[in-house]
């Protein structure tokens, strides 16, 4: 597992993620037998939905009597969780269960029960009428302070939240991020509908959670759009079989291993999330770098100065034949520079080294931003 933590460096429980596709959860389909099936292709699993309280079991025995959709009913939600947990032993998949509550305290009981060894992801996703009326999935996304309430609460008992959401629902999916983020959340699991990349990058520009990209992301291309606009994993529901996830973790392990940053954002003047910031020159003409520092609310010189204070020292310190007397102000490996790659051939450094610093950087500047 440690070559899969030096490609992605992707860390959930403390437990290295093997590869940054993963299996979204499905009600009545996704349990843990279903990702073992699938296991040596996704890094990570959410399984579920469960209903965890009176209100949404009875909104699920609704949906299921309605014949139309499946769902996932039992009489003892610990006890059923429990059994579903333990069977993730057998994998190195890490564990998540999607969760339909609707108070916090049924949530916070719950955590209780199980412990910290698995992601609980609240679920503001479910659009079912009964369940919106029984108080969980979208009426979370319209009552935003009841949904960060539930995030309180989970943290309260020590354990990883996730929540995963629906874009175009919430007021601004923007100010929703921002909410759960200090109200403690530690993943955003983006049902990104037809929004597209343009939605997550707002998103990721919102907040420093790490994000899961979800929906319709069943080609390479596809999964680098979205890592190249803020996303750190994606994820597959309905498509979620096993021929496609080979495909896709066998890409982004080659396209790591040749790249060295796996999720390397797009820079920032070709539509680039923040995170791109790493790869902008110093702030002397007119071009994105400038509107995105006022955004941010960083002022030029401190931008300056936080660069050349995180390379000091480092191998992007060198470079005094570059445009602007250091690699801490060049571009991505992808946009051609003669002055950078004979630098880079001068101490040795190869292109993957390069951007493995880089995102280095980018992590110190994010850092900074979402302090």
């Amino acid at each position: 597992m440690m070559h899969a933590f030096e490609r992605f460096g992707i860390l959930i429980n403390d437990r290295v993620v093997r590869t940054p596709v993963g299996i979204a959860s499905m009600a009545g389909i996704v349990d843990a037998a279903y990702v073992l099936a699938r296991a040596d292709h996704i890094g990570f699993a959410f399984i579920g939905g469960y209903s965890i309280d009176e209100a949404t079991m009875a909104a699920a025995k609704a949906v299921a009597s309605g014949g139309e959709r499946r769902e996932f009913l039992y009489d003892d939600p610990v006890k059923e969780l429990n059994a579903q947990i333990a069977l993730f032993g057998k994998s190195d998949v890490i564990p998540g269960i999607n969760l339909r509550g609707s108070t916090p305290e049924s949530f916070r009981s719950l955590a209780g029960a199980l412990g910290d060894s698995v992601v609980y992801e609240i679920d503001a996703h479910c659009r079912q009428p009964a369940m919106v009326e029984a108080g969980c999935g979208e009426y979370y996304l319209k009552n935003p302070d009841r949904l960060a309430e539930v995030v309180r609460a989970l943290k309260a008992e020590g354990v990883t939240v996730s929540v995963k959401i629906r874009v175009g629902i919430a007021k601004d999916d923007r100010e929703l991020a921002r909410v759960l983020w200090k109200a403690g959340a530690d993943i955003l699991h983006i049902d990104l509908m037809d929004a597209g990349s343009a939605k997550l990058r707002q998103i990721r520009n919102s907040c420093p959670l790490m994000i899961i990209a979800n929906n319709s992301i069943t080609t390479f291309d596809r999964m680098r759009e979205m890592l190249s606009h803020g996303a750190d994993m994606v994820s597959l529901a309905r498509q979620s079989d096993e021929r496609t996830l080979a495909g896709l973790d066998a890409a982004i392990t080659r396209f790591a291993d040749e790249e060295g940053w796996y999720n390397s954002p797009k820079q920032l003047c070709r539509g680039g999330d923040i995170r791109a910031l790493t790869f902008c020159c110093m702030p002397v003409k007119e071009c994105p770098l400038i509107p995105t520092l006022d955004r941010i609310g960083m002022p030029r010189e401190e931008y300056v100065r936080m660069k050349l204070d995180s390379v000091r020292g480092t191998p992007l310190d060198a470079g005094s034949q570059t445009c602007f007397g250091s690699l801490a102000w060049c571009c991505k490996i992808s946009s051609p520079c003669m002055f950078r790659n004979m630098t880079l051939k001068q101490h040795g450094l190869s292109t993957k080294e390069y951007m493995r610093l880089k995102r280095e950087l980018s992590d110190t500047i994010m850092g900074r931003v979402f302090q």
